[in-house]
């Protein structure tokens, strides 16, 4: 399964930023926590050491008892048996708020009229539930801005810098090396694209100029062959008229013209091919399929009857399309001698033309065709069978070149294949 190169970025940012931030959220709580903890002993320390140092001198035993009324939050009690100072968490009952308060208490003693006691001084904390959910709520926050942010920097930022990767793939993908077109590459300001721009511009230069070259030869060789093909046959021709020759010479010649017709047969399909690419038949006029059916059809007839194939049609009237005239002639006869050449004895052809679809089904072999060279030229379903290899490939060629779709299924022991307009 393929994924988006910015999403699969962000994606990483994202999940990294959250595996961060969920390791330093307890973390922070517990460091948040002994902060607390220190700042709240080290203001008990100072109220004992202020107590000692401004009240202890001053305090007669008989003020005890008055210092305990006025003051909340620090006692004084008969001494205990106290070696070290020792501050502890305990809890407290709030009768204003009805539940029980937290605090941080120390415990020290203290020497008044050089008599011992026990001073006690304690501070309300705030509850762990409260620094959870402040923490938590903290944390929220921080998240959602963080990957907002993040995303949405990343986003820019991704399509920005990605952006001439992106229109060098749109272009790429759009180039097609047989048409007369050539691609026009924009220089940017990162350098590794600069370097892939001029490495496909390279490679696609060089390939297009060894194409044009293979496509001049082809163009060439079959112009060249015309004549001597012409020649040759009409030769070939002359000698199976002569009144001598013998059976061995006979079969022979016979064998010869159907090399040379074969060979004739190639030569046209190249150029025909050649003439597509070269948007020789770019000319596009409404016609009415139907009759360039019934008129293949005529011609058909008789092969089809050679194998005593039956023929089937269900074509709506008057069915048009836009298309050469001579790339529809061609196209319905290379449809008509596919469906017949690779037919068994006794088969069926069913024609069916309606809405936008033109399908040729016909009986053969009792398994479907490999697609994956199916449409490419000098393919054969039989690589012994008589014929260049370059019907389906034709067919292929004018789908393409007016932007029809061409499609194979083999479904009820009936090979079919579809043309979408």
């Amino acid at each position: 399964m393929t994924k988006n190169l910015l999403h699969t970025t962000l994606s990483v940012y994202l999940l990294y930023s959250l595996l961060i931030l969920l390791i330093a959220a307890p973390v922070l709580y517990f460091a948040t926590q002994q902060l607390y903890l220190q700042e709240a002993d080290d203001t008990l320390l100072l109220h004992k050491k202020e107590f000692i140092q401004y009240v202890a001198p001053t305090m007669d035993k008989e003020d005890i008892g008055a210092w305990n009324k006025f003051n909340r939050n620090r006692k004084i009690y008969p001494a205990e048996s106290l070696q070290n100072d020792s501050i502890y968490n305990t809890t407290y009952y709030d009768t204003l708020d009805a539940e029980l308060e937290p605090y941080r208490e120390l415990k020290a003693s203290v020497t008044i009229q050089d008599r011992i006691y026990t001073y006690t001084s304690k501070i309300n904390l705030v509850e762990s539930e409260d620094i959870i959910k402040s923490i938590g709520l903290l944390f929220f926050i921080t998240i959602s801005v963080l990957l907002a942010g993040l995303f949405f920097i990343t986003k820019r930022l991704s399509l920005s810098l990605w952006k001439p990767f992106y229109k060098i793939l749109q272009q790429i993908e759009t180039f097609e090396i047989d048409k007369t077109q050539t691609l026009q590459f924009t220089p940017g300001r990162i350098e590794e694209f600069n370097r892939l721009r001029i490495s496909i511009q390279k490679l696609i230069e060089r390939n297009t100029s060894i194409y044009a070259t293979q496509k001049e030869f082809i163009e060439n060789a079959a112009h060249e062959l015309q004549t001597p093909l012409a020649v040759f046959q009409a030769k070939i021709d002359s000698l199976m008229q002569r009144t001598d020759v013998t059976q061995g010479q006979s079969e022979i010649l016979d064998s010869l013209n159907t090399a040379v017709a074969r060979f004739n047969r190639l030569n046209k399909n190249l150029l025909l091919l050649s003439k597509m690419e070269n948007a020789v038949y770019s000319d596009k006029i409404t016609i009415s399929l139907t009759n360039y059916i019934h008129k293949n059809l005529d011609f058909f007839k008789e092969q089809a009857n050679a194998k005593n194939i039956h023929i089937k049609i269900d074509i709506e009237k008057n069915m048009g399309i836009k298309l050469n005239p001579i790339l529809a002639d061609i196209l319905i006869s290379n449809l008509f001698l596919n469906a017949i050449k690779h037919n068994i004895q006794d088969g069926e052809i069913i024609i069916s033309a309606k809405k936008g679809n033109l399908k040729f089904s016909n009986s053969g072999q009792a398994m479907p065709l490999k697609q994956e060279h199916l449409f490419n030229r000098f393919s054969k379903v039989n690589p012994s069978e008589d014929g260049t290899g370059l019907g389906l490939s034709i067919i292929k060629k004018i789908a393409d070149i007016n932007h029809f779709k061409v499609s194979y299924h083999y479904t009820s022991n009936l090979h079919s294949f579809t043309i979408t307009f």
